[in-house]
């Protein structure tokens, strides 16, 4: 992956690869993640993107050890009705888009510039629009 630059201050969100790749000790990743903190960027991930993240191979300790510095958003019923709006704007629907419009829905409600690490661009940004600079991994 090519070396991309940041914004200074502003929000990182990660989706569900990018959340696995950090995970992993992606080097691309990791070094993203530490110049947005460097930057004054705050580094955030939805909470369902855990589920797509975390399976039976991964190391117990790792998650929580990196989950630890990064913020949690929670998903309630306020923000599942939003999602679900974001999702008929943007004409999806169904589980095959639940999480990616959840993580969307995260990082519109950030504080800007919004970065995003997404794997999926074209969905992202139909979510998204031009309110969030999504940055492939």
């Amino acid at each position: 992956m090519a070396r991309r630059r940041l914004s200074h201050e502003g929000t990182l969100v990660l989706d569900s690869e990018g959340l696995s790749r950090l995970l992993a000790d992606d080097e691309a990743v990791v070094a993203l993640v530490a110049e947005a903190r460097s930057r004054g960027m705050e580094v955030v991930f939805c909470a369902l993107t855990i589920i797509e993240t975390v399976h039976a191979r991964t190391n117990e300790a790792r998650p929580n050890r990196v989950l630890s510095g990064l913020r949690t958003v929670p998903v309630g019923d306020e923000e599942a009705k939003a999602v679900s709006a974001l999702l008929m704007r943007a004409g999806l629907h169904g589980r095959k888009y639940a999480v990616d419009a959840a993580v969307a829905e995260t990082a519109l409600r950030q504080h800007r510039p919004v970065v995003m690490l997404a794997s999926d661009i074209d969905d992202m940004a139909k979510l998204c629009g031009d309110r969030v600079r999504l940055v492939p991994v």
